[in-house]
């Protein structure tokens, strides 16, 4: 009986200073910079870029990834689905790496 008492006030011990002294949370406004949102693919097949890839990745940062072949955008795609759980319907995915494939294909 005496331990279930004491516990309650060893806790209220420690907690009532933090309590009587709490900070109060100031909010502030502050501004970032975005990705360029105004760049977007062209030409057959771009739609499905732009509606799938550019909703989390600016033009800018696809069109810097290096020549990489098919298998690779394949698992590039999968990986966006699966671990980071991109909303891209499976059926968009042979087209995404058809024209990612394209994109930085060798002249």
């Amino acid at each position: 009986m005496q331990r279930t008492i004491f516990l309650p006030l060893l806790l209220f011990a420690f907690a009532a200073p933090n309590i009587a002294g709490a900070q109060t949370l100031t909010l502030k406004s502050d501004s970032i910079d975005v990705p360029d949102r105004a760049t977007m693919f062209t030409g057959p097949g771009s739609d499905v870029v732009n509606n799938n890839c550019v909703a989390c990745h600016s033009a800018g940062m696809i069109l810097t990834q290096p020549k990489l072949p098919e298998a690779t955008w394949k698992a590039e795609a999968e990986k966006m689905i699966h671990v980071y759980k991109a909303p891209v319907d499976d059926k968009d995915v042979p087209a995404i790496v058809d024209y990612l494939t394209k994109l930085k294909a060798a002249p």
